[in-house]
C-alpha cells in the first residue's frame, strides 16, 4: 500500500460522513461564488467596448434636473468633440408590467452609429430607424423575451413624461453589452410630451481616448457659473456613481461572506476531529513503529486537505458551469444581472478559501494527537 492509498483509505473510511463533510464544503463554495459574483456585478458593471471614449453630462445639482438644448451647441465646438447627442430616460412601463425590465432612451437617431458603434443590425435598419420619426430599435434580448419583430408596434406609457408614445419597430440590434434598451427620436418625444427644448442629459463621443480628459474638463468649464451648471464625467464613472446610490452593498455581502466561511471552518473542523478521534489507537501504532510527529500530521493535513479540495472541486466548478451561459442569469433575474461572470479571480478566491480550511480544519485533530503518548493512544476504543 502506497502513502497516497492511505491517506485516501482513511479519508473515505466513514464514507457517509465524509461525503457529508464533501457536500457541505461543496455547497457553502457555491453559495460563496455566487456571492462574490453577485458583488462583482454590483459594484464593477460590465462595460462597452467604445464606453471608454464616451461621456456622459448630466445636470450637477441632480440627474432628474433637465439640461437645456442650448448647450447642445456650446458643447459641438468644444475641440476633441466628435458626436453630441441629447440621451433622455422615458421610464415607460410596457404591456401595464408593474417593472419593466427594459430602458428606453431618447436620442438623435443620426448619430446612433458614431456614439454606439458596438451596436449591429442588418442591411437597411440603420436608415429605416432614421427616416421615420416614430421609429425605434430593441436590442435583440428584449424581442426575443416579448417575441417582438421588425414592424410591430409598442406602446409605452411614461413614468416621468405626462404622454404615451406609440413606436414601430424599425431595427433589432445586438452586441453590445445590455442589449434590452429601446431608442427613439427625441423629436417624437419633445412633440408627444410637449417638454421641448429640455433634455435628460447630452452623451458626448471624444475623437479619441487621449481627448476624453480634456473634453471632460472643458464641458464641466464652458458652464460653470450659469444658471445651468452640468456635470461632465466618463460613462464608467457614470456607472459607479448609481452603484454607489445602492449604499454599502460591498459591506452587507462581504459579511455574509464571512459568515459562510466562518460556518465552513467549523463543519470541516469537527469532521476532522471526529475522523481522528476514531483512529487514536491507529496513529498511537504507527508512533511506535516511528513515525514522527510531522509525518503524522503530513497525514492528517492531506486527509483534510484532499477533502477540502474535492468540496472545492465540485462547489466551484457547479458554479462555473451554471453560470457560464449569461443569459441563464439574465432570465431568472429578469434582465438584473447581465453578465454574472465567474472570473479566474473570483475561481482562485474561493480555491484559497478551501486550501486555507483544509489546512485550518487539520490543526486541531494534528495538536491532540502530538500530545498523545503511544500508552494514551492504545487505551482508546476504535
Amino acid at each position: 500500500m502506497t502513502i497516497a492509498t492511505f491517506i485516501a483509505k482513511n479519508a473515505l473510511r466513514n464514507k457517509r460522513r465524509a461525503a457529508l463533510c464533501v457536500l457541505s464544503v461543496a455547497v457553502s463554495l457555491f453559495l460563496l461564488v455566487t456571492l462574490l459574483v453577485t458583488l462583482r456585478e454590483f459594484t464593477i458593471p460590465p462595460e462597452d467596448i467604445g464606453a471608454a471614449a464616451r461621456i456622459v453630462v448630466r445636470n450637477r445639482i441632480s440627474l432628474a434636473n433637465p439640461l437645456p438644448y442650448r448647450q447642445r451647441a456650446v458643447i459641438e465646438k468644444i475641440p476633441g468633440v466628435e458626436a453630441v447627442s441629447p440621451f433622455s430616460w422615458f421610464g415607460g412601463k410596457y404591456r401595464n408590467e408593474e417593472f419593466t425590465a427594459f430602458a428606453q432612451f431618447a436620442m438623435d437617431p443620426k448619430l446612433l452609429r458614431p456614439i454606439f458603434g458596438e451596436a449591429k443590425m442588418g442591411e437597411g435598419q440603420f436608415e429605416a430607424f432614421e427616416r421615420d420619426r416614430t421609429a425605434c430599435i430593441l436590442g435583440k434580448l428584449t424581442a426575443d423575451k416579448y417575441g417582438l419583430k421588425l414592424g410591430d408596434k409598442m406602446v409605452l406609457e411614461s413614468t416621468i413624461y405626462p404622454c404615451t408614445i406609440e413606436l414601430k419597430i424599425a431595427g433589432i440590434y445586438s452586441g453590445t453589452i445590455d442589449d434590452r434598451n429601446v431608442l427613439f427620436h427625441h423629436d417624437y418625444l419633445d412633440e408627444a410630451s410637449g417638454l421641448k427644448g429640455t433634455v435628460g442629459t447630452w452623451w458626448v463621443k471624444a475623437r479619441s481616448l487621449d481627448e476624453v480628459a480634456p473634453v471632460v474638463t472643458a464641458i464641466n468649464e464652458a458652464f460653470k457659473n450659469t444658471s445651468c451648471e452640468v456635470r461632465a464625467e466618463t460613462e464608467r464613472a457614470f456607472q459607479l456613481s448609481f452603484v454607489s446610490m445602492l449604499g454599502n452593498i460591498q459591506v452587507l455581502i462581504g459579511s455574509i461572506c464571512t459568515v459562510v466561511v466562518f460556518s465552513l471552518v467549523l463543519v470541516a473542523a469537527s469532521t476532522m476531529s471526529m475522523a481522528i478521534r476514531e483512529r487514536m489507537r491507529e496513529l498511537a501504532v504507527l508512533k511506535a513503529l516511528g513515525f514522527r510527529q510531522r509525518e503524522l500530521f503530513a497525514f492528517i493535513l492531506a486527509e483534510s486537505f484532499g477533502l477540502a479540495m474535492f468540496g472545492a472541486a465540485l462547489g466551484v466548478g457547479g458554479a462555473w458551469f451554471l453560470f457560464e451561459p449569461a443569459q441563464l442569469m439574465q432570465k431568472i433575474t429578469g434582465g438584473l444581472f447581465i453578465t454574472f461572470e465567474v472570473t479566474p479571480r473570483i475561481i482562485g478566491t474561493a480555491s484559497a478559501v478551501a486550501a486555507g480550511l483544509g489546512i485550518v480544519a487539520s490543526i486541531a485533530p494534528a495538536a491532540g494527537v502530538a500530545k498523545m503518548s503511544v500508552v494514551q493512544g492504545l487505551k482508546t476504543l476504535d
